[in-house]
């Protein structure tokens, strides 16, 4: 402010304090005073706090506008707010590559070894591979059993499901598929009879749940000792085993990579349509490489339509587990193989693929 404002004579209507008498905040009159030595010694402006009355309003406007002019905060309970900091300049991120959602390395070492054990199996002795799909069996429906028990208290009996599963295993591959239904039947009245043995709460549920959990695990893999028995029966389960690693890995590859468009988020929110269309171009593709060299009798055209069929299965199967999982609340159904979670997990599409695989090879080239 300039001197004017600090000792002009008060105006007409000037409602502040009289014109006689030193005034706080004013310079004294007269040629003695220095103006330079005002700029330094000047002191600031003090409002008395004087308390409210219940006087003249004018009286009240006249003190907060004084405070007003001091440059101080129009009322005495505001304080100065502190000045606002500069935004932090924002450095772009570079995007976040997509990773997977599992271990790869301890993924493909685990398939890897798989792989070693069922193909030796396969080529040296049948029999020695049947016993891998019935330990395979009994591992299945371990797991699946104790998720049940453990979400939803299902009380599923085991014994009578492992021992029936093997021996069912064992059935398809001795007395093909007339011996899998009997061994199926015998199962089912085992379990029946089993859970007798306990209290009857709950007994529809849990017998139901055993006989979907034998149906599910050992009936479904039976076709694959069923597929066993042909005179090139090592190469037909060679092939059903290849198409369908093959549509799962062109489904994981082509979806990492291109994936946008979701094929059922409800149940599998990793899964999508590009995902679907690289499962059914790569096992095609394999079914008609297998067809024409690996099964006696085959033709390409019929491993293309047994390559999209292979696809088709896969991804249902593994959408049917999914739902399972989803409606238990848990990732995995159980944590043997590290990497893929279960044998469970990676039974999934393999399962309901066999019987559509041994049916088509039945088609095309026989049984024999």
């Amino acid at each position: 402010m300039n001197d004017s404002s600090w000792g002009a004579p008060p105006q007409a209507g000037h409602w502040g304090p009289p014109e006689t008498g030193p005034v706080q905040g004013r310079p004294p009159a007269g040629p003695a005073y220095d103006e330079a030595d005002a700029q330094q010694t000047r002191p600031m402006p003090i409002v008395p706090e004087v308390p409210d009355t219940g006087g003249d309003a004018a009286d009240r406007f006249d003190s907060e506008a004084g405070a007003a002019l001091a440059g101080g905060p129009l009322f005495r309970d505001e304080m100065p707010q502190e000045p606002m900091p500069s935004p932090t300049p924002q450095v772009p991120q570079p995007p976040q590559k997509k990773r997977a959602g599992r271990d790869l390395r301890a993924a493909i070492g685990v398939g890897v070894a798989l792989g070693a054990v069922i193909v030796a199996s396969l080529f040296v002795v049948k029999a020695v591979f049947v016993g891998v799909i019935a330990v395979a069996v009994v591992v299945g429906l371990w797991e699946l059993t104790s998720r049940l028990q453990e979400r939803k208290e299902i009380r599923a009996p085991l014994v009578p499901l492992a021992v029936g599963g093997a021996a069912m295993v064992v059935a398809g591959y001795v007395r093909g598929a007339d011996g899998a239904w009997v061994a199926m039947a015998l199962t089912a009245l085992a379990v029946l009879v089993w859970r007798m043995t306990e209290p009857p709460e709950g007994y529809l549920r849990d017998v139901t749940a055993g006989v979907f959990a034998a149906f599910y695990v050992p009936f479904l893999a039976t076709f694959v000792s069923m597929m066993l028995t042909a005179d090139d029966g090592a190469q037909r389960v060679l092939t059903f085993l290849l198409l369908t690693v093959v549509s799962d890995t062109g489904a994981y590859a082509v979806g990492w990579r291109f994936g946008k468009h979701k094929l059922a988020p409800r149940i599998s929110p990793g899964k999508t349509r590009e995902g679907l269309l690289g499962a059914v171009s790569f096992a095609m593709a394999a079914g008609a490489l297998c067809m024409e060299f690996l099964i006696d009798g085959g033709t390409w055209w019929q491993g293309l339509l047994l390559g999209f069929a292979v696809a088709a299965s896969a991804t249902l199967g593994d959408l049917g587990e999914s739902m399972i999982k989803r409606d238990l609340g848990i990732k995995d159904m159980g944590t043997l193989l590290p990497g893929h979670g279960g044998i469970m997990d990676r039974l999934d599409s393999l399962l309901p693929t066999a019987p559509v695989v041994w049916l088509l090879l039945v088609l095309f080239v026989g049984s024999g």
